[in-house]
């Protein structure tokens, strides 16, 4: 505070999912939704479709959230583009980045969530969040689930936790 004036800093929040079905537009809603809680005022969410995604957007987060589908006990092939195409340009300039995911896995999630830390332990960024494996039949729960993550990373951001 200077002279009665006083500063407030946005963070911001960025959302990459794919969003092949109901389902997975479902969650990444629920993501946004959490994300956004009127309770956590100073952050900016920017939720982008994974082929629309740009390094620079990475560059410009304090957090980020992955969502992805399991696609033959992988990461969906949007999400490994994405990947492919910041990898380098971010290397060495996002370290610390926190981030979770939440993987919508219609067997065990497992394969996929090998393959994301893979990924970002290279990238060296840290998860600020256990992942989210919403695994077999969906339930509304999986929507609780990825808003109630949503919202964690949101806040932790905030106030700079993560």
């Amino acid at each position: 505070m200077l002279d009665g004036l006083v500063m407030t800093v946005h963070k911001r929040l960025l959302i990459i999912a794919n969003t092949p079905s109901a389902n997975t537009k479902t969650l990444v809603n629920a993501a946004v939704r959490g994300a956004t809680h009127p309770d956590i005022g100073h952050i900016d969410v920017h939720c982008i479709p994974p082929l629309q995604a740009q390094a620079t957007d990475v560059l410009n987060a304090h957090g980020i959230l992955i969502g992805t589908t399991e696609n033959f006990g992988y990461m969906s092939g949007e999400i490994k583009d994405f990947f492919d195409r910041i990898y380098y340009p971010c290397l060495e300039k996002t370290e610390g980045l926190p981030y979770s995911c939440y993987i919508r896995a219609g067997l065990d999630g497992t394969g996929t969530e090998i393959a994301i830390k893979k990924i970002i332990s290279g990238l060296k960024w840290n998860q600020a969040q256990p992942i989210e494996i919403c695994k077999g039949d969906f339930t509304d729960d999986f929507i609780e689930q990825v808003e109630t993550l949503a919202m964690t990373m949101s806040a932790g951001v905030e106030a700079g936790i993560f």
